[in-house]
């Protein structure tokens, strides 16, 4: 179990890694780039040599073949062993030492060179694109407190069964799926359904694992066991979702291994059979094979990918979106809808105060004073977000004679020998004759206006009379709707999945102006309409910031996570993190995943063409090694800066 769990001391504090940062030097620390680096530069050395020292020239040719090309033949050999494949690897060595062997010592190193540090830049992206669900992992308890027979003992999860009694104790992770026997409390369940504020959870109310309970003891009774709770299915459903191959992927290898075999066929070929039927010469038949060899080689089209992904990565991470590889900028230029989670993400993510109504003969200044000194005392997000409008007001804090938490519905306190409390508006439901049931008319309408605006209503009482209402709500981020019309503009739909109320999500969909509505979602309906979404429409962009969106984060066919305020988790399992939560700039990235395509298309139409008319050219009237060499060499560097246009 992870170590990040506090067993002791009160309540069991997970610790989540923080993202991964784009970090230039680290690329530069890669082995393999190391190596490439090395190679060219020795390979120029070697050249500015050849003039005076032809044995010394050599030697370090030998050297910058060695260091370029080492990884590449070893892994071309891994391929051939254990596989029984060819794989283009080879087909460059073999190219590089052709040429060697005819004497184009230079055209070889510069071959391994190009190749090699292609290679250095892909594995360096694709490292970044590893998903870990250590995060996931660190949020799960690792004990439970078990009563039996009126006893307590600190069991293991694993130890649990169904029907299990457990105590769990203010501040402390939910260790198991189960329903409440006796108790009170507000449940943060944000890890496991999104929502924005803490949930109220009485008897029979139902409780997920690695949930934060709140304020009050809860004794619950186990319903699911360990590997069967709704945490264990987040994490297995990330693990199945890492585990897909993508298609483009899959073509891309069989397509490397049938050129491959082409090229190795047609070179034996082009050695073996011309001094027999054509009755060439044999230095006139390996020197000719030599030359096909090279043109044939995939440099150009290799390089036709690479540093077009790369330049766009680039630019992209200077605008604060790190991806974590090539392959997902690719896909993301296929988008036909983008899907939101709501909290975090297309909203702040912090209740504020929407509303603040003082009763008849009650100062609004002095009402807002008396409420921010009472709810101070508490850590619930909704007395935060109180406390922090007085102090935005300017509004100075009273001295609290008494106060103390009313579990499962508020707070009270006494300021000045007056008694007041603060809480649900249920109260405006109770029978006639309460305090509450005294209340006029016009409370009840103004709570049904505000909750039908989708928000959370509390009543202000002094004593047993009604003195205010206060409504709260997590209000949408100001680049919201500016966000989802550049989407509308690029002709993709956008979807909103949240576990929040039908309500809420149709007020905050209306103000950002999303398309299509799921509300009231646990982690694996998210991960079925995000499935839904692209059975209907095609790929799927998710963006999401909290651990309960990394499943349909890894399901989706690009994840987009939240950098500053996402967790760990959905930073670890998201394929592209908005490092500044700017979500105004996912249309831009799309739109430049989408130029990037262009770019790559035109760039594999120009180098295969020039690869073409190269093998035609030396078949019909021969041409000679090094025109081959320049031919294959220009197309590549042509196809680079082609590719590095994406700077701009």
């Amino acid at each position: 179990m992870p170590k990040s769990i506090a067993r002791q001391g009160g309540a069991q504090q997970p610790r989540t890694p923080g993202p991964r940062r784009f970090d230039p030097l680290a690329m530069l620390s890669n082995s393999e780039m190391q190596a490439a680096l090395g190679s060219g530069l020795i390979m120029l050395v070697a050249w500015a040599t050849s003039g005076w020292s032809e044995v010394l020239s050599v030697i370090l040719y030998v050297i910058s073949y060695t260091l370029g090309g080492w990884m590449k033949a070893k892994e071309g050999v891994e391929t051939l062993v254990k596989e029984r494949d060819l794989d283009v690897n080879l087909l460059m060595i073999a190219a590089a030492l052709g040429a060697a062997s005819i004497g184009y010592w230079n055209e070889g190193a510069m071959l391994i060179f190009i190749f090699a540090l292609s290679g250095a830049l892909e594995s360096y992206t694709m490292e970044r694109s590893k998903k870990d669900i250590s995060a996931l992992l660190a949020l799960k308890p690792a004990t439970a407190v078990r009563i039996e027979q009126g006893a307590m003992s600190e069991v293991t999860i694993d130890q649990l069964m169904l029907g299990d009694l457990l105590l769990i104790r203010p501040g402390e992770l939910v260790p198991a799926d189960g329903k409440v026997c006796r108790g009170e409390s507000s449940v943060n369940q944000a890890s496991i359904t999104g929502e924005s504020l803490p949930v109220d959870k009485t008897v029979g109310s139902e409780v997920f694992a690695g949930t934060v309970n709140g304020e009050g003891p809860l004794y619950i009774e186990v319903t699911k066991t360990a590997e069967n709770t709704l945490f264990a299915k987040i994490i297995r459903m990330v693990e199945e979702a890492e585990n897909e191959v993508p298609d483009s992927q899959r073509f891309i290898k069989r397509l490397e291994s049938v050129y491959a075999r082409v090229v190795v066929a047609a070179t034996v070929l082009l050695i073996t059979l011309p001094p027999f039927v054509l009755d060439w010469s044999w230095s006139d038949t390996f020197y000719k094979a030599m030359v096909f060899l090279v043109v044939a080689s995939p440099c150009a089209l290799v390089s036709s990918i690479m540093p077009a992904m790369l330049s766009a990565i680039s630019k992209s991470a200077r605008k604060g979106i790190l991806f974590k590889g090539g392959v997902h900028l690719e896909n993301m230029a296929r988008t036909s809808v983008v899907a939101f989670d709501k909290t975090g993400t297309l909203t702040e993510g912090i209740p504020q105060v929407t509303d603040f109504i003082a009763g008849e003969g009650y100062v609004r200044e002095e009402l807002l004073a008396v409420s921010a000194s009472i709810e101070k005392l508490s850590g619930h997000p909704l007395a935060e977000a109180i406390v922090a409008l007085a102090e935005t007001e300017q509004i100075g804090l009273r001295d609290i004679e008494e106060s103390q938490s009313v579990t499962g519905w508020g707070i009270e306190g006494v300021i000045d020998g007056q008694l007041w409390r603060i809480g649900k508006s249920n109260l405006l439901d109770e029978a006639e004759g309460s305090a509450a049931g005294a209340a006029t008319d016009h409370w009840k309408a103004l709570r049904s206006s505000l909750e039908q605006e989708g928000k959370t209503v509390s009543l202000i009482l002094a004593g047993e009379t009604i003195a205010g209402m206060i409504a709260l709500q997590d209000t949408v981020r100001p680049q919201a709707a500016a966000a989802v019309r550049k989407l509308h503009d690029l002709g993709i739909k956008v979807a909103m999945l949240t576990g929040d109320r039908e309500a809420t999500a149709r007020v905050i969909a209306g103000q950002s102006g999303v398309d299509l509505v799921f509300a009231g979602l646990l982690p694996e309906d998210k991960v079925s309409h995000v499935k839904a979404l692209r059975e209907q429409y095609g790929h799927v962009v998710m963006v999401g910031d909290g651990v309960n969106d990394a499943p349909a984060l890894a399901t989706a066919t690009v994840g987009m996570g939240m950098g500053m305020k996402g967790s760990g988790a959905a930073l670890e399992i998201a394929d592209v993190v908005l490092m500044n939560d700017n979500i105004e700039e996912i249309a831009g990235t799309i739109a430049l995943a989408r130029r990037t395509q262009r770019i790559v298309k035109q760039n594999m139409i120009f180098a295969v063409t020039v690869i073409a008319a190269l093998m035609i050219s030396n078949f019909v009237q021969g041409i000679a090694l090094p025109f081959g060499v320049v031919g294959h060499e220009g197309s590549t560097i042509l196809v680079i800066l082609n590719g590095l246009r994406l700077l701009r």
